[in-house]
């Protein structure tokens, strides 16, 4: 079975980027360059002062061949004493380029939105971010290759960078070369990515303790680490498991039900107690389920979602993503977000099944992507002969390769995971820590997915214990709810720092 790559991650806006390497003729690979400026942050009452530089570092290969340009914007505190801590980030897709990290939460300006609505056009605004945690470590957005103003060069092509293995390869390279360029070996070393980016962690988390770069925390924020808990497939319930507890609180927050209960934690848990014995239960019995048990299970899913038990009996109990996404609001005419289901937007066709856009991407994407465009060529500096690519989607040749050392036994695209790459370095690494940072009204990246991936790692107590787990009353993107944003400041400023005491 194929994956489809925007089922994964965000709705991303193409850009056409001028560094593609041509295929027909001949001619010289473009040289890496670097644009330096002076930014600031006011976190705290304090003023950060910050050396910038964005452009892109030639990346090389084992062999010491070149391979990439590889694009990058990084921050560094001016003064910053010994051993100041440095965090990689990035975005995922696969396919997508950081500037929805940079510009929400991660850079020293934020893009101003009017969550959870509709924004208004141009002009649009940056303010300083003061949830930004560059107050307490560096920052290095990256942009994998075929995004930003990543291209192939020398020898190489897209192929090259473009698959699972492929991905955790050229961006683990990316980090040990930025290490080296930029004399920061002994500086404490952290990883944070969003929704792939988290898949691509996992794997890159393991993949540099394997050559003696020992990471000391890995942030994961809007996670999968195991396909089968997104993607609706033949005889697999997993997903529709999954998906249940985000759908009762897409359903809460928009009054789609009557016993909302004192708070979103107890509702929750109380979905997740009916999930787990009784409505997983009545999926693995298939059409063994009495007519009576079926009829009791729809009545509470009915109470649980605010979709009534009759289409949950005519779709035998599963309702997949694009489905709930259009019935819940059908009547309505309306259709929640996937990113961020607190978003609704216009339902085209309300006699469809499957939605035909995502509310919450509409929303938000034009006021990032020119945001961010003026930003780097403006306050940035970066030449605007050098276009930005915000995905690979529309690169010649792009299509991922999802095959993953140790999950080829399993026999099909929908089996992939790289929960065995975390436990692999969790269980080596005694000290090595994982913060992972959950949406309630993520349904792209269902949170009881991760939950379940993470309760099956088959770690002993020791090691699962230091996976930590932080939850927001917001979706995929959790740092456009505002509040949600001074959270996810502080937990990874914690987190950081719990990281440094010995």
């Amino acid at each position: 079975m194929k994956l489809k790559f925007l089922l994964v991650l965000l709705f991303i806006p193409f850009l056409t980027n001028a560094q593609q390497k041509a295929t027909d003729t001949p001619e010289e690979d473009p040289k890496a360059q670097v644009f330096t400026s002076k930014q600031s942050v006011v976190i705290d009452g304090k003023t950060i002062n910050l050396n910038a530089k964005a452009g892109t570092m030639e990346l090389k290969d084992e062999n010491n061949e070149p391979i990439a340009l590889f694009g990058f914007t990084a921050y560094f505190k001016e003064n910053p004493g010994k051993n100041r801590p440095i965090v990689f980030a990035y975005n995922g897709g696969p396919g997508s380029s950081s500037f929805w990290l940079h510009m929400g939460i991660m850079g020293p300006k934020r893009i101003v939105v009017d969550d959870p609505n509709y924004n208004k056009n141009a002009p649009y605004e940056l303010t300083n971010n003061e949830f930004s945690i560059l107050d307490v470590a560096d920052v290095v957005m990256m942009d994998p290759v075929g995004t930003g103003l990543s291209v192939p060069i020398g020898e190489a092509t897209g192929k090259d960078f473009w698959g699972v293995d492929q991905d955790i390869r050229s961006v683990s390279l990316f980090i040990m070369q930025f290490l080296k360029e930029h004399d920061r070996f002994n500086s404490p070393k952290y990883i944070l990515g969003e929704s792939y980016g988290t898949f691509r962690n996992a794997g890159v988390m393991s993949y540099l303790l394997n050559k003696g770069y020992a990471l000391n925390g890995v942030i994961m924020v809007s996670s999968v680490f195991d396909l089968r808990t997104l993607f609706f497939v033949p005889n697999e319930d997993i997903s529709y498991i999954s998906y249940l507890p985000t759908m009762a609180a897409t359903a809460r927050f928009h009054d789609k039900i009557s016993e909302k209960g004192t708070d979103i934690e107890s509702f929750i848990q109380e979905v997740r107690e009916f999930t787990e014995n009784e409505y997983a239960p009545a999926l693995f019995k298939g059409n063994t389920l009495s007519a009576a048990d079926k009829s009791s299970v729809a009545k509470k899913l009915e109470r649980f979602t605010g979709i009534k038990s009759e289409v949950w009996k005519r779709a035998d109990l599963k309702i997949t993503g694009d489905e709930f996404f259009q019935e819940l609001l059908r009547q309505e005419g309306l259709t929640v977000g996937r990113l961020d289901s607190r978003y609704k937007g216009i339902n085209l066709d309300p006699m469809s099944m499957n939605s035909f856009t995502d509310p919450q991407s509409d929303a938000i994407s034009p006021a990032y992507t020119m945001g961010f465009l003026g930003y780097f060529h403006g306050d940035l500096g970066v030449s605007k002969d050098l276009n930005y690519a915000a995905s690979a989607y529309s690169k010649k040749g792009f299509k991922w390769d999802w095959s993953h050392r140790g999950n080829q036994y399993w026999g099909t695209d929908g089996a992939v995971t790289t929960l065995p790459d975390m436990a692999d370095a969790l269980s080596k690494d005694p000290n090595m820590k994982v913060l992972i940072l959950n949406g309630y009204y993520d349904l792209a990246t269902v949170f009881y997915g991760v939950e379940h991936s993470i309760s099956h790692l088959g770690l002993p107590k020791s090691a699962s214990d230091r996976i930590i787990m932080k939850y927001y009353e917001a979706g995929h993107m959790m740092y456009t709810d505002l509040p949600s944003a001074k959270s996810f400041r502080e937990d990874v400023k914690s987190f950081i720092e719990d990281t440094l005491i010995k």
